[in-house]
């Protein structure tokens, strides 16, 4: 089964050595041979999808389970792993950590040019890789900032993209997986089986099934008159000065609506304060989105300019005004990969873990390892009694 979520782990310092990550991309390269040849590029793809899966292989090749290394690293050795064999194995890497992360539009392109591959297909993989990487900033504001954006796809049209996401302040890492036969809709619910040890409360959560009513109210917002919606912006910016008082707001014949505003959830986020509607690059950005005048909300996510902060004052008109509350949960669920062994956040998964565990234990007796090196593996796979 594959779980909807986010993975969080603790903040790593450091680099990889090089013998390690010469070590990685050996390993990886000699799985990534046997998993073709037994089950094709697709299954590949949709395995690197899983967040267990994801972390049970940087575990079998080096990382511990909960490192944040994990990802850029594993990420990286991958691609080298397959350099120079991608067209025979089938399966490409875009993107990778900080500045590699931007070249992804422009690694698919090339891979497009050298594979022939039809312009439709290569601005698909374009514009998900650009939309996936604006709705795990803007329309999850969980206090992560992207720093990592990986595109992985096979010639037959699957795709994955691997994201991470940093928060300085509680030194922690967090994973996002996306996965092309699981994403029915890029801004409801898209996201493919996550897990976490943390909750961050409250996260502005607009890709949750509780928020349809403010992506609903929000494009319809942006598709009225500018000025009509600065008139609603002017109403919170005169409240939001004053988080202690008890508000009183009033507009175009709504309903009354009463605020504590310094107990509200939208509060937890320390640009929500009256000088963010003050600030003239957010004014711009919605004069040009009302000029626009997108048809639905991924049209609207899509357009240059908008960003976490032309999101999120759209949802607190949506929510303060008009009463279309967002969700504030977070989409994380799990305790990484198993569960607990003391039960805690929920019991151990036997199944899948005893799943995951064979699943590695049958690539690795396939591939051409030393015998040594697959002994070390076997160790690291036994299953605790």
């Amino acid at each position: 089964m594959i779980y909807r979520g986010i993975a969080t782990f603790g903040l790593d310092e450091g680099k990889c050595p090089r013998w390690l990550f010469e070590r990685m991309t050996n390993l990886g390269r000699e799985i990534i041979e046997v998993m073709i040849s037994e089950y094709g590029p697709d299954e590949f793809i949709k395995r690197i999808a899983d967040p267990v899966w994801f972390q049970s292989l940087g575990t079998v090749l080096a990382f511990d389970w909960n490192a944040s290394g994990l990802t850029t690293v594993l990420t990286a050795a991958l691609k080298e792993a397959i350099r120079g064999r991608e067209k025979e194995l089938g399966i490409f890497i875009c993107g990778g950590k900080g500045k590699t992360s931007r070249k992804t539009p422009d690694e698919i392109e090339q891979w497009g040019n050298i594979l022939s591959l039809p312009d439709g297909y290569v601005n698909s993989l374009v514009y998900n890789s650009k939309m996936t990487a604006k709705v795990d900033s803007a329309l999850i504001q969980d206090g992560f900032q992207i720093y990592h954006h990986a595109l992985f796809f096979s010639k037959n049209g699957s795709w994955a993209v691997i994201q991470q996401g940093m928060n300085i302040k509680n030194q922690s890492a967090r994973r996002y997986h996306w996965y092309s036969k699981k994403v029915t809709d890029l801004v409801k619910e898209p996201h493919t089986g996550i897990a976490s040890q943390l909750l961050n409360q409250p996260t502005l959560n607009l890709t949750a099934l509780e928020s349809e009513k403010t992506r609903q109210v929000s494009t319809e917002l942006v598709q009225g008159n500018y000025y009509d919606l600065m008139k609603d912006i002017k109403i919170l910016a005169k409240y939001f000065s004053d988080y202690s008082q008890m508000a009183k707001v009033k507009s175009n014949g709504q309903q009354t609506i009463f605020l504590n505003l310094e107990n509200r959830e939208f509060v937890w986020h320390p640009v929500v304060r009256e000088d963010f509607f003050k600030n003239k690059y957010l004014q711009k950005i919605l004069y040009l989105v009302c000029e626009h005048q997108p048809e639905t909300y991924e049209k609207l996510l899509s357009l240059k300019g908008v960003g976490p902060k032309t999101i999120r004052a759209l949802s607190l008109v949506s929510e303060i005004i008009y009463g279309a509350k967002p969700s504030y949960r977070d989409p994380a669920r799990y305790s990484f990969a198993h569960g607990g062994k003391d039960g805690t956040p929920y019991p151990v998964d036997r199944q899948t873990y005893d799943q995951t565990i064979k699943f590695f234990a049958d690539v690795v007796s396939k591939s051409k390892l030393q015998i040594n090196e697959k002994n070390k593996i076997f160790n690291k796979l036994k299953t605790p009694k």
